[in-house]
């Protein structure tokens, strides 16, 4: 019963940070002194936002077809 439990409190303390990782708010981010693009989790100072996605992929897909984000 004892290595299940432990099992268990592994299997927790490794998969919590991976689902951290997969959720949350990313945006497309337009650095303005670079003119580049870029995914971020956070708008930095300099930084113009260009779309707000709910996944990483969702946000380098919208972000591969901006204009703005190829010149």
């Amino acid at each position: 019963m004892k290595k299940h439990i432990v099992a268990a409190v592994l299997i927790g303390a490794f998969a919590t940070p991976a689902l951290a990782l997969t959720s949350g708010v990313y945006y497309v981010g337009l650095d303005m002194t670079t003119h580049t693009c870029s995914v971020v989790t956070k708008m930095g100072p300099g930084m113009k936002m260009m779309g707000k996605y709910k996944s990483q992929k969702a946000a380098e897909k919208a972000m591969a077809g901006m204009k703005k984000c190829h010149a």
